[in-house]
């Protein structure tokens, strides 16, 4: 095939004389052959292929004019002359016929394989040249190529990493992973890209993102796999920070409705100690409505220890506790506002998650129904026990719905990516991005319907949260989840 390249690339004399010495090598071959006196077109339609393939269409042109010449020499009665019958022009011109279509031919060919060749010469240095971790394995597992990407990723030169097992890339903990993707190959089956976590030689773990694909022959039997790993270290931690930063704006949110929440109940207590030391002989009974008091301060601080409260692992909690909660914390906001709310709660509707995380989701999108309502608006939200069409898996259904302004449909389309707001100077555009990545660490779903028709508007959040994930979930920042 290289060969063929550096041919097409010498001069037009030389291409010319070789279409020339071609006809002169098959003339050559025709005369010395008794064979060939038979059928003298058959040894001058391969020269014209040959000079078609190697040296170009044109050279095959000439190598065509040139074989008539030779034909009419030495092939046809009387030899060694230039007189044609009737007869031999037929012939003659059936030969040109046949010689230009498969010089046409030829060329086409040979370009489509030098195309091919050229196509196949930069995909490889692509490979080679990618900042990605790309190689390929047989099914058993063995490395069987590693392109520069995965030498600065994992550390092991291509020397040393083919003809290894992948296992050296695998934490220990995660080898069942790879065991259960190679099985999936060999089956024809595909494997969806997922997040995950592989070692280096020298043993300290990366976080990355893992894309593996079937080699296949031609007749469409996988052979082996090939993998594309990108490091996302840096995307982690800016996902982490992202987590932290909605965090501290929810924390914000928070610290004006504790201090109405806190503000009543302290005023309480002050009154009662007062009304304790006038009034001795109802001293007692002032104290007791004062601990009541102190109490209920003491569910305030400890509703709003549960959004920054991290745990390591879910726990059973009730969907409809944990919303009445976060309504007390949001009271004051709602009755500034003279927002009606509806509640329809249903009972022993629990699931298995973080409490904190969930007190989040509900937080973020009670402030978005809030904040989209004028006065006097009104908030529907119910709670119960459903199950999931599609999966058959039971669950809790949580409903937002608001009378609000809506969400246009451009809006729409970008409602949960980062950073992006409505809401200009007042919103970080990270909260309902928070809330899918929460809905999805729980396997659960969620869907948005809007109207901004007037007198119809509004939007409805439709979440379903399983009652029990089919894995353990974890928490976000080292949370895996699929590409798709």
């Amino acid at each position: 095939m290289q060969a063929r390249v550096r041919l097409g690339r010498l001069s037009r004399p030389v291409r010319y004389g070789g279409a020339f010495l071609t006809v002169v090598v098959a003339t050559g071959v025709w005369y010395v052959s008794p064979l060939m006196h038979r059928e003298p077109f058959a040894i001058f339609v391969l020269g014209v292929v040959f000079s078609a393939h190697f040296l170009g269409f044109g050279p095959a042109v000439l190598g065509t004019a040139l074989s008539v010449l030779a034909i009419d020499y030495v092939a046809f009665v009387p030899r060694f002359s230039f007189s044609l019958q009737s007869s031999d022009v037929a012939r003659l011109l059936m030969f040109v016929f046949i010689s230009l279509l498969a010089a046409s031919l030829a060329k086409q060919k040979s370009r489509a394989q030098v195309l091919v060749e050229q196509t196949r010469e930069r995909m490889a240095a692509i490979v080679a040249s990618s900042n990605d971790a790309i190689y390929s394995a047989s099914l058993n597992g063995n490395i069987t190529s590693w392109n520069h990407g995965a030498e600065q990723l994992y550390g092991f030169t291509a020397d040393e990493a083919i003809g290894q097992h992948l296992f050296i890339t695998v934490p220990p903990e995660r080898t069942h992973e790879t065991r259960s993707h190679l099985e999936l190959l060999g089956r024809g089956e595909n494997v969806e890209t997922f997040r995950t976590q592989r070692r280096r030689k020298d043993g300290s773990l990366v976080d990355v993102l893992l894309s593996i694909s079937p080699l296949r022959e031609r007749n469409g039997k996988v052979i082996g796999a090939s993998a594309i790993v990108r490091d996302i270290t840096h995307e982690m931690r800016a996902e982490e920070a992202l987590r932290k930063s909605e965090k501290l704006a929810t924390a914000g949110r928070l610290t004006a409705a504790i201090a109405h929440e806190i503000n009543n109940p302290l005023e309480a207590v002050t009154n009662l100690l007062y009304l304790a030391r006038r009034d001795p002989a109802r001293a007692a009974q002032h104290l007791e409505m004062a601990e009541r008091e102190v109490h209920r301060i003491s569910d305030i601080a400890q509703q709003t220890l549960g959004f920054v409260r991290e745990l390591s692992e879910p726990r059973r909690l009730s969907v409809a506790t944990t919303l009445e909660e976060v309504l007390q914390l949001y009271s004051q906001k709602l009755i500034g506002k003279n927002i009606l709310v509806q509640k329809e709660f249903r009972d022993a509707c629990e699931i298995s998650g973080f409490p904190g995380e969930v007190r989040q989701l509900f937080s973020n999108l009670l402030v978005n129904a809030v904040e989209a309502m004028s006065q006097n608006g009104r908030l529907r939200l119910r709670v119960a026990r459903a199950r999931e069409q599609s999966t058959g898996r039971a669950g809790v259904c949580v409903v937002f719905a608001d009378s609000g302004r809506g969400i246009r449909p451009e809006d729409r389309a970008r409602l949960f990516e980062p950073f992006y707001t409505t809401k200009k100077d007042s919103g970080t555009g990270l909260g309902l991005w928070l809330v899918e990545e929460i809905v999805h660490k729980h396997q659960g779903k969620i869907r948005v319907r809007s109207s901004v028709r007037p007198g119809a508007s509004g939007t409805i959040f439709w979440l379903f949260l399983p009652e029990q994930p089919t894995n353990s979930v974890q928490s976000l920042p080292t949370a895996q989840y699929s590409a798709g």
